[in-house]
């Protein structure tokens, strides 16, 4: 009976089932959107007439709609366009792409609020409606919770665009004729895209209020390789600084490393103009105010677009459509839209659930160049539900490279949205042209022109080639060639070396390192875990300090005034860097040193120079404190290159000289702090500041003191002064400050022939305060090491008084976008012999 009574329950569970898959069949439409241009149109609102059913098309036309319902149309519509309803079939999946008409009478209004009338933020509807978005900011942010977490999926890809039929169709590139056939006309009106690069991440991010903190747990990680060539993790973080995270509610937004005032910023209503262009119901009967905005100087840092407002009492922002106006000071980017859409929560706020950037990239209107899209989707909003208190402790972003590789199975299955078709196939084709030894010969080439590094076979390099000829007072002619091992010959171990020749001083110059990372990854990957050891056997300037530049690079052969005071170095290094996942290191270290002097420098003792010092031996142990919170570099194979962010950079040095060890003669402790912060001033630009000081203790030659830095060349250097001569000025005490500010074109681009230029205005100053203890003094002990003099007797080396240095330069920036000219002037000890007091500097730099 029982039995009889279960398989009753079940024919009538497949009866039911049966029924309801005749009257509730699933209907699937989608498809792209598109104006008669041909050109995506997002935001269009597709809905089914009579019920709940709708969604919007996204950043690049496409949308996909489900529903269960017996209607048999959908409708289709957009401020300013015609709206479109259309017959679909019931119950089946279906590709229905739309082309939208302009509709006459938004035009109409359009004109009519284009016409030239006086604007003024008095008794202006649309101010006032864009000041109720303002207040109600805060309760329309995530912070307004206090807890929320979701799961996110992230698309970065950058593509060839336009390419030539001669590049295609060229004897070169015959052999990937494969390659150019993966091209998309679909995503950017008018352009045909390559795409060459696509990165995919998923995360599952937790915020909590009270103490703030963001915890990101990535899942799952996969993006094309450049293996051997290019360092793939400093690659991804270098274009995650172009795409940075936006959000509108923040005053100021980050856009390829600049800031643009956010249009419902505080200050908003100052800098744009507004006009309300429309009402419009969505397809779940809610209104929406569209809201247009405009800069009021077109070419400052800002941006232009819709906002679509709700009038449900939040005032939140629902839709953004935004971009920048054409004569913008804005370098190799052609044209940018970011889309931003928003989901309604439980509690009827909204938060940003996709946003989409993207940017077209190139030297010349029209030519052939880059594109480049970011795509960040939010899914599963869980508002106020707490994970336990020591869930948020650690790091910020937590990822185990092993388990975040997943198969293409996994992300077919997880993917917030699908891949396009030439998306889709670029992982694969990029493996295939690694694997061709005519793309290795060209990525080859390529290496060599643009690092200078050429590959000697699968395990070593030879380089770098702008080293291997320069010359100098001391050394005259001078050849020099080096090379490194490639993770190929030992993924954990790092061998590099060099030798040199001086035709002038006929010596030889040597080096040879070595490193070995602990955590069995390769020496280049951060987080660093390794041993370093080394011997260093060269010339040296005293007080030339360079960053990211090779101390014998040819360019650096040219410089100013006297540079005939040297020194010949013997260093033995060995050190320990430990550096953490939250951008922390500390760095163990020990150092043998003895310097002998070159050149016209001599070391002696007394009045004259008969009692001749011939060398200096030191050793030292030494403690190194970084902490970079945040912190975002790009990786080469021997180097970094920071991107500079909002955070602060801390380095502590902590020295001490233990007399005795190793021959070593001297005894003394060196502390030093040294802080960098990029401070950002929004439209008034950006501006780099350090701060740093230290103390000796112990008695010491001048030698050891800090002998501050200098610079002779006609390169311009952030934190060298640029009017002091090496060796000029040496303290055991001192503190300083560098600003050096970017006004990004703010007073330039108010000028009206000036600003067609795109020039840039910047300025600096710096100011050092140092001095020096009579116990380290020379000037009070003839026995110790006297300061160094020039040939006829006068000095060459001073001391700071209570008068600090100062220096400051206004200047001139992004001179054919590359160039900046700098006049320096030198403002305090004017009566030092053979100084400059004014100076013209260059510095090549790249920026958006």
């Amino acid at each position: 009976m029982n039995g009889s009574k279960n398989i009753s329950l079940g024919l009538l569970l497949l009866l039911t089932l049966g029924f309801s898959s005749v009257f509730a069949q699933t209907t699937t439409v989608k498809g792209l959107v598109t104006d008669k241009s041909g050109s995506p149109l997002p935001f269009v609102s597709v809905f089914v007439p009579g019920t709940s059913f709708g969604i919007s098309t996204d950043a690049a036309g496409r949308y996909e709609l489900q529903f269960d319902s017996p209607k048999d149309s959908v409708r289709f519509s957009l401020m300013g366009y015609k709206a479109v309803t259309i017959r679909i079939q019931k119950g089946q999946e279906q590709v229905r792409n739309m082309i939208l008409d302009n509709g006459a009478k938004q035009l109409t209004e359009f004109v009519v609020k284009r016409k030239k009338e006086r604007y003024r933020n008095k008794d202006n509807p649309a101010v006032e409606l864009i000041r109720l978005v303002i207040d109600n900011k805060s309760k329309n942010r995530m912070e307004h919770y206090d807890y929320a977490n979701y799961n996110q999926y992230e698309k970065l890809e950058f593509a060839l665009s336009n390419l030539s039929e001669k590049i295609q169709n060229s004897r070169f590139t015959r052999k990937y004729k494969f390659v150019f056939e993966n091209q998309d006309t679909t995503k950017m009106a008018g352009r045909s895209l390559l795409p060459m690069y696509l990165e995919e991440k998923l995360a599952d991010v937790y915020f909590r209020k009270d103490p703030e903190k963001k915890k990101t747990i990535i899942t799952a990680d996969k993006k094309v390789s450049f293996e051997n060539y290019i360092d793939n993790r400093g690659l991804s973080a270098y274009l995650n600084h172009i795409y940075q995270d936006v959000d509108i509610y923040d005053n100021n937004m980050m856009l390829f490393t600049n800031q643009f005032l956010s249009p419902i910023a505080n200050a908003g209503p100052t800098f744009y103009r507004y006009y309300i262009a429309d009402t419009i119901v969505t397809a779940d009967s809610s209104k929406l105010i569209v809201l247009e905005f405009y800069p009021r100087n077109k070419t400052d840092r800002l941006l232009e677009g819709k906002l679509y407002i709700t009038l449900d009492g939040n005032y939140a922002i629902q839709k953004a459509d935004m971009t920048a106006n054409k004569e913008i000071n804005l370098n190799f980017i052609r044209d940018f839209h970011l889309y931003m859409d928003f989901e309604k929560t439980p509690d009827g706020r909204y938060f940003m659930n996709k946003n989409t950037l993207m940017a077209d990239f190139g030297l010349f209107k029209g030519s052939s160049g880059l594109y480049g899209e970011r795509t960040v989707s939010i899914k599963n909003m869980v508002i106020n539900k707490p994970m336990p208190d020591g869930f948020y402790a650690g790091t910020a972003v937590v990822q185990n490279e092993d388990q975040v590789q997943k198969p293409d199975s996994f992300w077919i299955a997880n993917r917030h949205d699908s891949l396009t078709t030439a998306e889709s196939k670029v992982y694969q084709n990029i493996d295939s042209l690694q694997n061709m030894k005519s793309f290795k010969r060209t990525l080859d080439i390529a290496t060599f022109l643009l690092a200078g590094w050429k590959s000697a076979g699968p395990k070593f390099e030879i380089g770098p080639v702008n080293t291997f000829y320069n010359f100098n007072p001391v050394e005259g002619f001078r050849l020099r060639l080096g090379g490194r091992t490639t993770p190929k010959f030992n993924k954990s171990l790092y061998l590099e070396g060099y030798t040199a020749y001086g035709f002038k001083d006929e010596k030889w110059k040597y080096y040879f390192g070595g490193s070995y990372a602990f955590n069995h990854k390769s020496i280049y990957d951060w987080p660093v875990r390794a041993l370093k050891a080394s011997y260093q056997h060269d010339t040296k300037i005293p007080g030339q300090e360079l960053q990211f530049v090779q101390e014998d690079n040819f360019l650096l052969s040219f410089k100013r005034g006297n540079n005939d005071k040297w020194l010949y170095n013997d260093i033995y290094r060995l050190f320990y860097l430990h550096e953490f996942d939250n951008h922390s290191s500390f760095q163990l270290g020990f150092k043998h040193w003895g310097q002998t002097p070159a050149g016209t420098l001599s070391y002696y003792k007394g009045l004259t120079q008969s009692d001749s010092v011939k060398k200096i031996t030191t050793a030292e142990l030494s403690l190194e404190l970084r902490w970079a919170p945040h912190e975002e570099f790009y990786q080469g194979k021997n180097f970094r290159i920071p991107i500079p962010n909002k955070y602060p950079i801390f380095t502590f040095r902590a020295i001490a000289g233990v007399k005795g060890l190793f021959n070593s003669g001297y005894n003394y402790q060196n502390l030093s702090l040294n802080i960098y912060k990029m401070v950002f001033l929004g439209q008034l630009g950006y501006s780099e500041v350090v701060a740093e000081g230290g103390m000796i203790f112990g008695k010491v030659p001048y030698p050891l003191l800090t002998i501050h830095r200098a610079n002779q060349s006609y390169a311009y250097q952030l934190q060298s002064y640029n009017l002091m001569n090496f060796l000029e000025f040496v303290s055991d005490r001192y503190a300083g400050i560098n600003i050096d500010h970017n006004f990004n074109g703010f007073i330039f681009n108010k000028i009206p022939l000036l600003k067609k230029l795109k020039w840039r205005e910047v300025a600096t100053i710096k100011v050092l305060y140092g001095g020096l203890s009579k116990e380290n003094d020379p000037r009070q002990d003839p026995s110790k090491i006297q300061f160094s003099n020039y040939a006829d007797g006068t000095p060459i080396t001073y001391t700071l008084g209570r008068e600090p240095y100062v220096e400051g330069s206004v200047g001139v920036s992004n001179i054919f976008k590359l160039l900046r000219l700098d006049l320096v002037k030198r403002f305090t000890y004017l009566d030092n012999p053979l100084i400059s007091n004014w100076g013209i500097r260059g510095r090549v730099r790249f920026d958006f």
